[in-house]
């Protein structure tokens, strides 16, 4: 999962930035992720709303030199080890092989735990044997791989651009050069898209074999392609009922396949959970590289700027940290309701105490709880001392987690 949704348009203007050194507390941070934005893409696909773009000025050499740097400032206030990395985009696997060296370098400069998980998104048009190679030379042991559909009409509707049977031909790779673990991503209710074919998407995906699958619904993210052709009457949006359908379609079938779902998209097989991005949902800190990436030290919340061009103009030898926007600083009662929305994604649900800290904060809350349990959305694990959606509450989250904001 990448770490910020924000675009590199020029009619935008980029908000003021400070350096992050302005904003966190001196010293030394502990924090258990660390994510990686690497913005290249050779091709912007209609659905994304997260920073990418095509790289037509050869700026990858500017970012893994302005990489280094940020490694350097940033490993000077890391207490402690890392646990999870994760490295988005973007396409990571854009780089060419002696990149990925470089890059891949550049992370394990870092004290990573004995047992850390580092995940790498890849398109499968972007693998090949050599860099499977160099990524797990490197220290990866999971990547993701966004397939989103195996159906080429329903590639061509998201303007994604691969050959569905690069899927298994990457995983391919990837098992050659010792990678296991890796997640598909996965996209239902695609416009035109029928429960037969969301099935059949689901039915390719488990054959290749994975331990983890992501399973979203499409949305319309503002300022999008996909969100403007909708808007000019290009193509009908897909029905609630039947994409309610296929979401239903996707717990069972992954089910019987022996994957569980812990997050309302995501689903894996027993300990293949992605834990960095447990390390968001139970709302726990991390560090952030990279244009429009997004970190959670000491409390304070802060985004790198969204563009690579301002994330590269720096004066040479600064050493007060990225230029961030958007800084939040220590908020208890904003993280209480933050781990409130985040936690209740996860099948696990939230604890007794956050959920009367977040009600004590927000006293009507406790009304929006309430009648979610009496509807059948929520329920209390008396034994664990949790609140968590039930089946019926997963599918129409979103709904109640609007109302409790």
């Amino acid at each position: 999962m990448a770490n910020l949704r924000l675009h590199d348009s020029g009619s935008v203007p980029t908000p003021a930035a400070q350096p992050l050194g302005a904003c966190l507390p001196a010293g030394r941070h502990r924090a258990r992720g660390l994510y990686v934005h690497v913005p290249f893409c050779f091709h912007k696909c209609h659905y994304c709303d997260f920073y990418s773009f095509v790289d037509r000025e050869g700026r990858s050499g500017d970012y893994l030199a302005q990489l280094a740097r940020d490694v350097d400032w940033t490993l000077a206030r890391v207490e402690g080890e890392i646990d999870t990395v994760f490295v988005g985009g973007g396409t990571p696997t854009l780089l060419t092989a002696d990149e990925l060296r470089e890059f891949t370098a550049q992370i394990r400069r870092f004290p990573l735990s004995a047992g850390f998980e580092w995940t790498v998104e890849a398109n499968p048009e972007t693998i090949d044997l050599e860099k499977a190679r160099v990524l797990a030379a490197s220290g990866v042991n999971r990547v993701s791989i966004g397939a989103q559909s195996f159906d080429p009409r329903h590639l061509k509707t998201l303007e994604r651009w691969h050959d569905p049977a690069n899927v298994a031909r990457a995983a391919g790779f990837l098992r050659e050069a010792g990678i296991a673990n890796f997640n598909i991503d996965l996209i239902f209710g695609i416009p035109g898209q029928t429960l037969a074919e969301w099935r059949e998407d689901l039915a390719r995906a488990l054959a290749i074999g994975p331990e983890h699958l992501s399973c979203y619904g499409l949305t319309y993210e503002q300022n999008t392609a996909m969100t403007k052709r909708l808007e000019r009457g290009e193509f009908e949006p897909c029905d609630d009922a039947l994409e309610a359908e296929m979401y239903e379609a996707t717990v069972d079938t992954l089910a019987a396949a022996g994957f569980a779902r812990y997050e309302v998209s995501n689903y894996a097989r027993a300990g293949r959970e992605c834990r960095h991005n447990l390390v968001y949902w139970r709302n726990e800190p991390w560090w952030a590289i990279g244009p429009s990436a997004s970190g959670f030290v000491a409390g304070h919340r802060y985004k790198v700027v969204p563009r690579l061009g301002d994330w590269l103009a720096r004066a040479s030898g600064d050493d007060a940290g990225q230029p961030v926007v958007d800084h939040e600083a220590p908020d208890e009662a904003r993280h209480a309701s933050e781990a409130l929305m985040i936690g209740l994604r996860l099948a696990e649900g939230i604890g007794a105490e956050l959920e009367r800290r977040a009600v004590e904060i927000q006293p009507a809350r406790a009304a929006v709880i309430a009648k979610a349990i009496a509807d059948g959305l929520l329920e209390r694990d008396l034994a664990a001392e949790r609140l968590r959606f039930t089946r019926r509450g997963m599918l129409l989250a979103n709904e109640v987690l609007t109302e409790l904001v």
